[in-house]
């Protein structure tokens, strides 16, 4: 039975120098305790060390990495008569992009390095080029929907 309440998205400004929602949703994500202007200069360097590395535009390097990162499919537990079946399920966009920025933060924490703006640079780099551990976490969740495809049937 579906739930009565469904509250409405939020609807996210674009940010000061790319003008883009996506890079506003990811400062946001990076912010911790509400510290947003410390968020948003640590994305800015993040951008500013991609350029210098790459000589691309560190914006389409940002949205290459978030594409790449981003799963289609994904398993879901569904449980049928005592049993629990791991049943694969399509991504929808927006938790495509969610899964996407948890994943490549995740991976950018766990790096070596000194500050966090170089090894989330690194981080986004690599998954824009096909590499990294948000990608090999992308490869596993997408391992995992097509070992269970016998439940598709199961689909919630």
């Amino acid at each position: 039975m579906p739930r009565r309440y469904r509250p409405q998205k939020r609807v996210i400004p674009p940010d000061v120098r790319y003008n883009n929602v996506k890079v506003q949703s990811f400062i946001n994500r990076v912010m911790k305790r509400g510290k947003k202007s410390t968020a948003t200069r640590v994305v800015y360097d993040t951008f500013d060390l991609i350029e210098s590395q790459t000589k691309k535009e560190p914006l389409e390097v940002f949205l290459q990495a978030m594409k790449n990162v981003s799963p289609v499919m994904e398993v879901k537990p569904r449980r049928v008569g005592g049993a629990t079946y791991q049943v694969p399920m399509e991504v929808a966009p927006d938790r495509q992009f969610a899964l996407a920025t948890r994943w490549i933060l995740a991976s950018a924490t766990a790096r070596p390095g000194r500050s966090f703006a170089e090894k989330l640079a690194g981080e986004l780099i690599d998954a824009s080029n096909n590499s990294g551990s948000a990608i090999r976490k992308r490869d596993e969740t997408h391992k995992m929907a097509e070992a269970n495809r016998a439940f598709s049937h199961y689909r919630i």
